[in-house]
């Protein structure tokens, strides 16, 4: 036996798509499935996840967390693979990342941080830099863009 031939018990599944109160000959005649009397069986019945004015389970359970709406997701970029991947007087761009694998997606931008050395001489443009990356890659005889 493996998951392809498993099948429900018979008689375990209830199709839900029969008409309801179309008299006793449906199988569903007189209280149409409601059952006798009580709140349930009446129109207006409650909405799902209603606790009979208990608070709810939904709003028992603590919340947890926040989702920030202008929230950008930014790929870091250190400048060791930048010294590793890149030779001597390339530009170095968001595509140019991609195509050598640096990184895959560049989601809402680049940024370029100080981690590791330069000894080459490189054009770099990205969306952001920190300061000890433009450092690094100045003293290195290179230059950078914010695009």
């Amino acid at each position: 036996m493996d998951l392809s031939n498993l099948s429900p018990a018979e008689g375990s599944k209830k199709s839900n798509n029969f008409r309801r109160g179309r008299g006793h000959g449906s199988g569903n005649g007189k209280t149409a499935g409601k059952g006798h009397k009580g709140q349930k069986a009446r129109s207006g019945a409650p909405r799902i996840g209603f606790e009979g004015g208990q608070m709810p389970l939904y709003r028992r359970i603590p919340k947890k967390g926040f989702k920030c709406p202008s929230h950008k997701d930014i790929v870091a970029v250190n400048l060791r693979l930048l010294d590793d991947r890149f030779s001597d007087g390339d530009t170095v761009t968001v595509d140019s990342l991609i195509e050598k694998g640096i990184i895959k997606n560049p989601k809402d931008g680049v940024k370029i941080l100080g981690n590791g050395e330069v000894t080459k001489k490189l054009t770099v443009k990205a969306n952001a830099f920190s300061a000890t990356a433009v450092q690094k890659i100045e003293a290195a005889g290179g230059s950078t863009e914010v695009m």
